[in-house]
């Protein structure tokens, strides 16, 4: 039997998990609380990971940072990562990184190959990481902004009338559901050849600010929100690109909640 290592068990951890073990994977899981039935771990101690034993066949380094700006991304994803490769230097690592390391603001197509040269100090922390993961062989899958259950601001703030609309709402927001990433981590994982060195978006179809908006209020009977002319700045950054996802699809990726509506009432339906 496979076994899996997740360090970092959390939000994107419990939908791995349970994808993970009905392919018929041994899992464990770490956080630092050691909830939820995970055991009680700092990734980016080097002291505690000792602590582990050996015998994994994958590990999935998907801890959160939590806030607290770039010493707490320094901390979980840089340290972490070196904390893991140097703990399992011989096991298939896979780092959760973040579609927010493309800068780009003109509403371009961006690939695994467009210029990923972030400004925001946590992006440029994440790039780093990227980089020591690739160099040890290991694969990453940068994530678009993540749905699920009990988590689509967007829709809660429709709902609720608190939604804004930037502008004239052409800002694309690139989006994914958990279950969906959980799924294509599996089928990276059970591939014939491990893609080492690899990068892989993982976000179902871009959609405009506007167009997302319209799409929800219609098919829910509610005002389109009002437009603001002030920017908002946001924390990931006020980016604004069309995340392609052609290259992970060429493998056979397919995400169950393609559109923005499909995903809204699949988080609906969990909470």
């Amino acid at each position: 039997m496979a076994k899996l290592l997740i360090a970092g068990y959390g939000f994107l951890g419990r939908a791995l998990e349970r994808k993970f073990e009905e392919a018929g994977w041994e899992v464990t899981k770490l956080n630092r609380s050691g909830d939820n039935g995970a055991i009680a771990c700092d990734v980016s101690s080097a002291e505690e990971l000792a602590s582990l034993p050996e015998g994994y066949d994958l590990v999935i380094h998907c801890a959160a940072s939590g806030g607290g700006g770039e010493p707490a991304y320094r901390k979980v994803y840089l340290q972490g990562a070196r904390c893991l490769i140097e703990r399992y230097p011989e096991t298939r690592l896979i780092f959760t990184s973040s579609t927010s390391v493309y800068p780009q603001e003109d509403h371009s197509l961006v690939t695994e190959l467009s210029a990923a040269n972030p400004s925001s100090s946590g992006a440029q922390v994440l790039r780093e990481t990227e980089q020591n993961v690739i160099n040890a062989g290991g694969l990453v899958a940068r994530l678009s902004g993540l749905y699920g259950p009990n988590r689509c601001h967007v829709l809660k703030n429709l709902l609720s009338g608190d939604a804004r609309i930037d502008g004239a709402g052409e800002r694309i927001m690139n989006y994914v559901h958990r279950d969906d990433v959980a799924n294509a981590m599996l089928m990276l994982a059970e591939l014939d050849v491990f893609p080492s060195g690899e990068i892989y978006n993982i976000t179902a179809e871009p959609v405009s600010q506007r167009d997302c908006y319209a799409m929800l209020a219609e098919h829910f009977a509610v005002p389109m929100p009002e437009q603001q002319r002030q920017e908002v700045k946001r924390k990931r950054g006020n980016s604004s690109k069309r995340v392609s996802n052609t290259k992970l699809k060429s493998l056979g990726w397919q995400p169950e909640y393609d559109d923005f509506l499909s995903l809204s009432l699949a988080c609906q339906r969990c909470q």
